[in-house]
Protein backbone atom coordinates (compact mmCIF):
# COMPACT_ATOMS: atom_id res chain seq x y z
CA UNK A 1 0.00 0.00 0.00
CA UNK A 2 1.41 3.37 -0.94
CA UNK A 3 1.83 6.17 1.55
CA UNK A 4 -0.80 8.17 -0.36
CA UNK A 5 -3.40 5.57 0.46
CA UNK A 6 -2.24 5.61 4.09
CA UNK A 7 -2.69 9.39 4.20
CA UNK A 8 -6.17 9.10 2.72
CA UNK A 9 -7.12 6.46 5.22
CA UNK A 10 -10.89 6.00 4.93
CA UNK A 11 -11.42 4.36 8.31
CA UNK A 12 -13.98 6.59 10.02
CA UNK A 13 -12.67 5.55 13.43
CA UNK A 14 -9.78 8.01 13.09
CA UNK A 15 -12.39 10.78 12.96
CA UNK A 16 -14.94 9.40 15.42
CA UNK A 17 -12.63 8.26 18.24
CA UNK A 18 -11.12 11.69 19.08
CA UNK A 19 -14.59 13.20 19.37
CA UNK A 20 -15.86 10.24 21.41
CA UNK A 21 -12.78 10.45 23.65
CA UNK A 22 -13.33 14.16 24.31
CA UNK A 23 -16.98 13.56 25.19
CA UNK A 24 -15.91 10.79 27.57
CA UNK A 25 -13.31 13.14 29.04
CA UNK A 26 -16.03 15.68 29.81
CA UNK A 27 -18.26 13.03 31.43
CA UNK A 28 -15.52 11.51 33.60
CA UNK A 29 -13.40 14.54 34.54
CA UNK A 30 -13.00 14.93 38.31
CA UNK A 31 -15.04 11.83 39.16
CA UNK A 32 -14.19 8.63 40.98
CA UNK A 33 -14.59 5.90 38.36
CA UNK A 34 -15.57 2.26 38.85
CA UNK A 35 -13.18 -0.39 37.43
CA UNK A 36 -15.30 -1.03 34.32
CA UNK A 37 -15.26 2.65 33.35
CA UNK A 38 -11.50 2.80 33.99
CA UNK A 39 -11.05 0.02 31.42
CA UNK A 40 -13.29 1.81 28.90
CA UNK A 41 -11.35 5.04 29.37
CA UNK A 42 -8.08 3.14 28.84
CA UNK A 43 -9.38 1.70 25.55
CA UNK A 44 -10.46 5.15 24.35
CA UNK A 45 -7.07 6.49 25.39
CA UNK A 46 -5.36 3.91 23.18
CA UNK A 47 -7.71 4.75 20.29
CA UNK A 48 -7.01 8.47 20.70
CA UNK A 49 -3.26 7.77 20.56
CA UNK A 50 -3.59 5.91 17.25
CA UNK A 51 -5.83 8.64 15.83
CA UNK A 52 -3.35 11.33 16.88
CA UNK A 53 -0.55 9.49 15.07
CA UNK A 54 -2.62 9.20 11.89
CA UNK A 55 -3.59 12.87 11.80
CA UNK A 56 -0.04 13.94 12.70
CA UNK A 57 1.23 12.04 9.66
CA UNK A 58 -1.31 13.81 7.44
CA UNK A 59 -0.18 17.22 8.71
CA UNK A 60 3.50 16.27 8.48
CA UNK A 61 3.05 15.09 4.89
CA UNK A 62 1.51 18.43 3.96
CA UNK A 63 3.93 20.83 5.71
CA UNK A 64 7.05 18.72 5.16
CA UNK A 65 9.98 18.06 7.43
CA UNK A 66 11.16 19.11 9.93
CA UNK A 67 7.94 21.10 10.48
CA UNK A 68 5.89 17.92 10.72
CA UNK A 69 7.94 16.54 13.60
CA UNK A 70 7.86 19.92 15.30
CA UNK A 71 4.06 20.14 15.13
CA UNK A 72 3.58 16.83 16.94
CA UNK A 73 6.36 17.42 19.50
CA UNK A 74 5.18 20.90 20.47
CA UNK A 75 1.48 19.97 20.50
CA UNK A 76 2.06 17.00 22.80
CA UNK A 77 4.39 18.94 25.09
CA UNK A 78 2.13 21.97 25.51
CA UNK A 79 -0.74 19.75 26.63
CA UNK A 80 1.65 17.65 28.75
CA UNK A 81 2.77 20.80 30.58
CA UNK A 82 -0.86 21.69 31.25
CA UNK A 83 -1.37 18.20 32.69
CA UNK A 84 1.68 18.53 34.97
CA UNK A 85 0.53 21.89 36.32
CA UNK A 86 -3.01 20.56 36.80
CA UNK A 87 -1.77 17.54 38.75
CA UNK A 88 0.57 19.67 40.86
CA UNK A 89 -2.33 21.94 41.79
CA UNK A 90 -4.59 19.03 42.73
CA UNK A 91 -2.04 16.64 44.25
CA UNK A 92 -2.14 16.10 47.99
CA UNK A 93 1.39 14.81 48.20
CA UNK A 94 4.46 14.43 46.04
CA UNK A 95 3.59 17.52 43.98
CA UNK A 96 6.96 19.14 44.68
CA UNK A 97 8.82 16.52 42.63
CA UNK A 98 6.15 15.68 40.02
CA UNK A 99 7.55 18.04 37.35
CA UNK A 100 11.08 16.71 37.85
CA UNK A 101 9.97 13.07 37.70
CA UNK A 102 7.85 13.60 34.59
CA UNK A 103 10.44 15.67 32.70
CA UNK A 104 13.28 13.26 33.54
CA UNK A 105 11.07 10.35 32.46
CA UNK A 106 10.30 12.17 29.20
CA UNK A 107 14.02 12.66 28.51
CA UNK A 108 14.82 9.00 29.15
CA UNK A 109 11.83 7.79 27.13
CA UNK A 110 12.66 9.98 24.14
CA UNK A 111 16.46 9.69 24.12
CA UNK A 112 16.55 5.96 24.86
CA UNK A 113 13.09 4.48 24.25
CA UNK A 114 12.11 6.33 21.06
CA UNK A 115 15.64 6.47 19.67
CA UNK A 116 16.29 2.82 20.50
CA UNK A 117 13.03 1.57 18.98
CA UNK A 118 13.55 3.73 15.88
CA UNK A 119 17.03 2.34 15.30
CA UNK A 120 15.78 -1.19 15.99
CA UNK A 121 13.06 -1.04 13.35
CA UNK A 122 15.28 0.84 10.90
CA UNK A 123 18.06 -1.76 11.10
CA UNK A 124 15.65 -4.68 10.71
CA UNK A 125 15.17 -3.83 7.02
CA UNK A 126 18.52 -2.15 6.39
CA UNK A 127 21.61 -3.26 8.26
CA UNK A 128 22.68 0.34 8.82
CA UNK A 129 20.44 3.27 9.77
CA UNK A 130 21.64 6.48 8.10
CA UNK A 131 20.86 9.99 9.33
CA UNK A 132 22.24 13.52 9.32
CA UNK A 133 24.84 13.71 12.09
CA UNK A 134 25.06 17.53 11.99
CA UNK A 135 21.43 18.29 12.79
CA UNK A 136 21.00 15.35 15.16
CA UNK A 137 24.18 16.26 17.00
CA UNK A 138 23.03 19.83 17.58
CA UNK A 139 19.70 18.52 18.90
CA UNK A 140 21.48 16.16 21.28
CA UNK A 141 23.80 18.94 22.49
CA UNK A 142 20.76 21.12 23.21
CA UNK A 143 19.06 18.33 25.17
CA UNK A 144 22.23 17.65 27.19
CA UNK A 145 22.67 21.36 28.02
CA UNK A 146 19.05 21.87 29.10
CA UNK A 147 18.88 18.62 31.09
CA UNK A 148 22.10 19.41 32.95
CA UNK A 149 21.15 23.02 33.65
CA UNK A 150 17.58 22.28 34.82
CA UNK A 151 17.79 18.79 36.36
CA UNK A 152 21.39 18.35 37.56
CA UNK A 153 22.53 21.80 38.74
CA UNK A 154 19.74 22.16 41.38
CA UNK A 155 21.28 19.22 43.23
CA UNK A 156 24.58 21.06 43.64
CA UNK A 157 23.64 24.73 44.11
CA UNK A 158 24.54 25.77 47.71
CA UNK A 159 22.12 28.72 47.94
CA UNK A 160 19.16 26.57 49.00
CA UNK A 161 19.21 23.24 50.85
CA UNK A 162 18.19 20.14 48.93
CA UNK A 163 17.76 19.64 45.18
CA UNK A 164 16.06 22.97 44.55
CA UNK A 165 16.78 26.30 42.86
CA UNK A 166 16.46 29.60 44.64
CA UNK A 167 13.82 31.89 43.01
CA UNK A 168 16.41 33.89 40.99
CA UNK A 169 18.11 30.67 39.87
CA UNK A 170 14.77 29.18 38.81
CA UNK A 171 13.94 32.25 36.75
CA UNK A 172 17.36 32.21 35.11
CA UNK A 173 16.91 28.53 34.20
CA UNK A 174 13.41 29.26 32.87
CA UNK A 175 14.51 32.15 30.63
CA UNK A 176 17.60 30.30 29.41
CA UNK A 177 15.56 27.16 28.66
CA UNK A 178 12.96 29.04 26.65
CA UNK A 179 15.63 31.03 24.78
CA UNK A 180 17.58 27.90 23.86
CA UNK A 181 14.44 26.13 22.71
CA UNK A 182 13.40 29.05 20.49
CA UNK A 183 16.94 29.22 19.08
CA UNK A 184 16.85 25.49 18.35
CA UNK A 185 13.49 25.76 16.56
CA UNK A 186 14.77 28.64 14.40
CA UNK A 187 17.89 26.62 13.58
CA UNK A 188 15.87 23.51 12.76
CA UNK A 189 13.19 25.11 10.62
CA UNK A 190 14.82 28.18 9.02
CA UNK A 191 18.58 28.72 9.16
CA UNK A 192 19.79 25.11 8.87
CA UNK A 193 16.71 23.16 7.81
CA UNK A 194 18.72 20.88 5.49
CA UNK A 195 20.57 19.43 8.49
CA UNK A 196 17.32 17.97 9.86
CA UNK A 197 16.06 16.30 6.68
CA UNK A 198 16.36 12.56 5.90
CA UNK A 199 19.39 11.45 3.90
CA UNK A 200 20.17 8.53 1.60
CA UNK A 201 22.99 6.07 2.21
CA UNK A 202 25.14 8.22 -0.09
CA UNK A 203 24.48 11.22 2.16
CA UNK A 204 22.14 13.03 -0.23
CA UNK A 205 19.36 15.05 1.43
CA UNK A 206 15.78 13.94 0.72
CA UNK A 207 13.85 17.21 0.60
CA UNK A 208 10.57 15.97 -0.87
CA UNK A 209 8.14 13.12 -0.52
CA UNK A 210 7.55 10.94 -3.54
CA UNK A 211 3.77 11.05 -3.07
CA UNK A 212 1.30 13.85 -3.66
CA UNK A 213 0.58 15.80 -0.45
CA UNK A 214 -2.98 15.82 0.93
CA UNK A 215 -5.29 18.70 0.15
CA UNK A 216 -5.43 21.81 2.33
CA UNK A 217 -8.96 20.90 3.41
CA UNK A 218 -7.92 17.42 4.53
CA UNK A 219 -4.85 18.83 6.28
CA UNK A 220 -6.88 21.48 8.14
CA UNK A 221 -9.35 18.84 9.33
CA UNK A 222 -6.51 16.58 10.46
CA UNK A 223 -4.84 19.44 12.32
CA UNK A 224 -8.03 20.12 14.27
CA UNK A 225 -8.54 16.42 14.98
CA UNK A 226 -4.87 16.08 15.98
CA UNK A 227 -5.32 18.74 18.65
CA UNK A 228 -8.61 17.16 19.77
CA UNK A 229 -6.96 13.73 19.98
CA UNK A 230 -4.00 15.08 21.96
CA UNK A 231 -6.30 16.87 24.40
CA UNK A 232 -8.15 13.58 24.80
CA UNK A 233 -4.90 11.62 25.31
CA UNK A 234 -3.56 13.90 28.03
CA UNK A 235 -6.98 14.52 29.60
CA UNK A 236 -7.81 10.83 29.79
CA UNK A 237 -4.34 10.20 31.22
CA UNK A 238 -5.29 12.67 33.96
CA UNK A 239 -8.62 10.85 34.46
CA UNK A 240 -6.71 7.58 34.79
CA UNK A 241 -4.15 9.08 37.18
CA UNK A 242 -6.11 8.27 40.40
CA UNK A 243 -6.25 4.63 39.35
CA UNK A 244 -2.54 4.77 38.50
CA UNK A 245 -1.68 6.37 41.86
CA UNK A 246 -3.80 3.80 43.70
CA UNK A 247 -2.12 0.94 41.85
CA UNK A 248 1.33 2.38 42.57
CA UNK A 249 0.52 2.76 46.28
CA UNK A 250 -1.02 -0.71 46.49
CA UNK A 251 2.06 -2.23 44.91
CA UNK A 252 4.34 -0.38 47.31
CA UNK A 253 6.21 1.36 44.48
CA UNK A 254 7.92 4.77 44.72
CA UNK A 255 5.69 7.77 44.02
CA UNK A 256 8.01 8.78 41.16
CA UNK A 257 6.57 5.87 39.16
CA UNK A 258 3.43 7.99 38.65
CA UNK A 259 5.47 10.52 36.67
CA UNK A 260 6.98 7.71 34.59
CA UNK A 261 3.58 6.23 33.72
CA UNK A 262 2.19 9.66 32.79
CA UNK A 263 5.17 10.35 30.54
CA UNK A 264 4.80 6.94 28.88
CA UNK A 265 1.13 7.62 28.14
CA UNK A 266 1.48 11.13 26.74
CA UNK A 267 4.52 10.21 24.61
CA UNK A 268 2.81 7.25 22.96
CA UNK A 269 1.77 9.24 19.85
CA UNK A 270 5.34 10.38 19.23
CA UNK A 271 6.70 6.88 19.86
CA UNK A 272 4.38 5.27 17.32
CA UNK A 273 4.99 8.04 14.77
CA UNK A 274 8.77 7.64 15.18
CA UNK A 275 8.62 3.88 14.72
CA UNK A 276 6.50 4.24 11.58
CA UNK A 277 8.96 6.74 10.13
CA UNK A 278 11.86 4.39 10.88
CA UNK A 279 10.07 1.53 9.14
CA UNK A 280 9.86 3.71 6.02
CA UNK A 281 13.60 4.37 6.21
CA UNK A 282 13.19 7.98 7.43
CA UNK A 283 15.38 7.61 10.52
CA UNK A 284 16.07 11.34 10.64
CA UNK A 285 12.36 12.03 11.21
CA UNK A 286 12.39 9.53 14.09
CA UNK A 287 15.39 11.23 15.68
CA UNK A 288 13.81 14.65 15.14
CA UNK A 289 10.80 13.40 17.08
CA UNK A 290 12.89 11.84 19.84
CA UNK A 291 15.35 14.63 20.58
CA UNK A 292 12.86 17.35 19.62
CA UNK A 293 10.37 16.03 22.16
CA UNK A 294 13.05 15.97 24.85
CA UNK A 295 13.94 19.58 24.00
CA UNK A 296 10.29 20.67 24.10
CA UNK A 297 9.64 18.82 27.35
CA UNK A 298 12.40 20.71 29.17
CA UNK A 299 12.28 23.99 27.27
CA UNK A 300 8.54 24.48 27.75
CA UNK A 301 7.97 22.80 31.12
CA UNK A 302 10.58 24.65 33.19
CA UNK A 303 9.41 28.16 32.18
CA UNK A 304 5.80 27.19 32.83
CA UNK A 305 6.65 25.71 36.23
CA UNK A 306 8.59 28.87 37.09
CA UNK A 307 5.49 30.97 36.42
CA UNK A 308 3.17 28.50 38.17
CA UNK A 309 5.44 28.37 41.23
CA UNK A 310 4.24 31.85 42.19
CA UNK A 311 0.91 30.34 43.30
CA UNK A 312 1.80 26.65 43.78
CA UNK A 313 3.50 27.26 47.11
CA UNK A 314 5.90 24.89 48.81
CA UNK A 315 9.27 23.72 47.57
CA UNK A 316 9.85 22.85 43.94
CA UNK A 317 12.31 19.97 43.71
CA UNK A 318 14.03 19.84 40.32
CA UNK A 319 17.41 18.25 41.11
CA UNK A 320 17.95 14.59 40.30
CA UNK A 321 19.39 12.02 42.67
CA UNK A 322 22.77 10.39 42.12
CA UNK A 323 21.30 7.33 40.39
CA UNK A 324 19.31 9.45 37.93
CA UNK A 325 22.35 11.65 37.22
CA UNK A 326 24.41 8.57 36.36
CA UNK A 327 21.68 7.35 33.99
CA UNK A 328 21.44 10.78 32.35
CA UNK A 329 25.22 11.05 31.94
CA UNK A 330 25.45 7.55 30.45
CA UNK A 331 22.58 8.37 28.09
CA UNK A 332 24.36 11.50 26.83
CA UNK A 333 27.63 9.59 26.30
CA UNK A 334 25.99 6.69 24.45
CA UNK A 335 23.79 9.01 22.38
CA UNK A 336 26.85 11.05 21.39
CA UNK A 337 28.67 7.93 20.20
CA UNK A 338 25.52 6.91 18.31
CA UNK A 339 25.02 10.27 16.61
CA UNK A 340 28.57 11.33 15.68
CA UNK A 341 29.13 8.76 12.87
CA UNK A 342 25.76 9.49 11.25
CA UNK A 343 25.26 5.73 10.92
CA UNK A 344 23.94 3.25 13.48
CA UNK A 345 23.57 -0.51 13.67
CA UNK A 346 21.53 -2.93 15.72
CA UNK A 347 24.14 -2.64 18.49
CA UNK A 348 23.37 1.04 19.03
CA UNK A 349 19.66 0.23 19.15
CA UNK A 350 20.36 -2.40 21.81
CA UNK A 351 22.43 0.00 23.91
CA UNK A 352 19.67 2.60 24.02
CA UNK A 353 16.97 0.03 24.75
CA UNK A 354 19.02 -1.49 27.59
CA UNK A 355 19.42 1.99 29.10
CA UNK A 356 15.67 2.50 28.75
CA UNK A 357 15.00 -0.86 30.44
CA UNK A 358 17.43 0.06 33.23
CA UNK A 359 15.59 3.35 33.75
CA UNK A 360 12.22 1.56 34.03
CA UNK A 361 13.60 -1.13 36.34
CA UNK A 362 15.33 1.36 38.65
CA UNK A 363 12.22 3.54 38.73
CA UNK A 364 10.29 0.57 40.11
CA UNK A 365 13.13 -0.82 42.23
CA UNK A 366 15.53 2.04 43.09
Amino acid sequence: MSRLRDIRWSDSLSYVIPLLAVVTLGLTWGRLLPPVVVVVVALLLAGAVLSAVHHAEVVAHRVGEPFGSLVLAVAVTVIEVALIVSMMLSAKGGASSLARDTVFAAVMITCNGIVGLSLLFATRRRRVAVFNAGGTGSALASVATLATMCLVLPTFTPTTPGPAFSPPQLWFAAVASLALYVLFVVTQTIRHRQAFLPVTEAGEVIDADEHEPPSMRLTSGSLVLLLVALVAVVGLAKVESPAIEAAVSAAGLPQSVVGVVIALLVLLPETIAAVRAAQRGRVQISLNLGFGSAMASIGLTIPTIAVASTWLGGRLLLGLGSMQIVLLALTVVVATLTVVPGRATLLQAGLHLVLFAAFLFLAVSP
